[in-house]
């Protein structure tokens, strides 16, 4: 018993630290998450609302109460369609269970890989689409395609989107720093606001990055333009130098919410009908379309 009242007393010391600890822990994925599928959007419209009760309650603003208690069934509602993306990522990250899987990233040398076969795809006209996995689970997209469990190098990813080829018009998957499968099919983009010049391939790849936390490269058959898109948004027309900056930092560090903030910045755009973040210039790397 002597050995269970030693264990007694040191977990009673170390348990306020491991319960302070473990709290911590959770708060910083939950706000991780938020960040990442813009749902902190409906916790800042959550908190004012208390906020604006609270400040009834406080000074018994009853007329103010009672609207409040009538408009809150409403309200649910309302948010529950208006945010109805951003709700079917929270559900579809918590029933996959990765939130607490790490990130995994190709090494320096892959995204050289990638950018240089997406910079010869581009000189030669040829479209591709290229997939980057993060955290959640995208296998029911690898399974419409061919596995292929393969090095990224850039004369395959190359001979990948050869015209004419079986895999041309699909999508390739990276996963876990290798090529994961090659001719997947993506879903669509909801979105309706999309420039009229974008084709199939800009339209599909908006669609995975508003289904998944993917990052997606596009290169352009008409253009040779090269693209990226993440979390809803195109950045269009990328310099390699920028593709491989942008690269890095979305998989390295994850999306972050502020790096596509356009408050008070965003102008209309009477060719696109969506706003333009300014916060890049063409001179950096293109135009940043985001959904209206």
């Amino acid at each position: 018993m002597d050995w269970f009242q030693r264990f007694t007393y040191v977990y009673d010391l170390i348990r306020p630290i491991l319960d302070v600890g473990i709290l911590a822990f959770l708060l910083y994925k939950a706000y991780d998450f938020l960040v990442k599928t813009q749902a902190m959007q409906l916790v800042k419209g959550a908190g004012f609302l208390a906020l604006v009760y609270g400040v009834a309650f406080l000074f018994r603003l009853t007329t103010l109460q009672w609207i409040l208690q009538i408009l809150a069934p409403g309200l649910l509602l309302v948010v529950a369609i208006v945010f109805q993306p951003e709700l079917r990522k929270i559900i579809m990250r918590l029933g996959q269970g990765d939130i607490f899987r790490p990130d995994t990233k190709p090494r320096i040398g892959q995204f050289e890989a990638v950018v240089t076969a997406a910079e010869i795809l581009s000189q030669e006209r040829r479209g591709a689409l290229i997939v980057f996995s993060r955290k959640i689970n995208i296998r029911n997209i690898v399974d419409t395609g061919t596995r292929m469990n393969a090095d990224i190098s850039s004369p395959l990813i190359v001979a990948v989107f050869e015209f004419d080829g079986p895999l041309h018009d699909g999508a390739m998957i990276i996963q876990n720093g290798r090529i994961a499968a090659a001719g997947c099919f993506l879903p669509l983009s909801e979105q309706q606001g999309i420039r009229k010049s974008f084709g199939t391939r800009h339209r599909a790849a908006l669609g995975m990055s508003e289904q998944s936390d993917a990052v997606i490269l596009v290169v352009s058959e008409e253009t040779g333009a090269i693209s990226l898109a993440v979390d809803s948004k195109i950045y269009y027309d990328l310099s390699t130098l920028e593709v491989t900056r942008k690269l890095k930092e979305f998989l390295d560090r994850g999306v972050r919410r502020e790096a596509f903030s356009v408050s008070g910045l965003g102008e209309l755009s009477s060719n696109t009908g969506t706003d333009i973040d300014q916060n890049f210039s063409p001179k950096e790397g293109g135009d940043v379309f985001v959904k209206p």
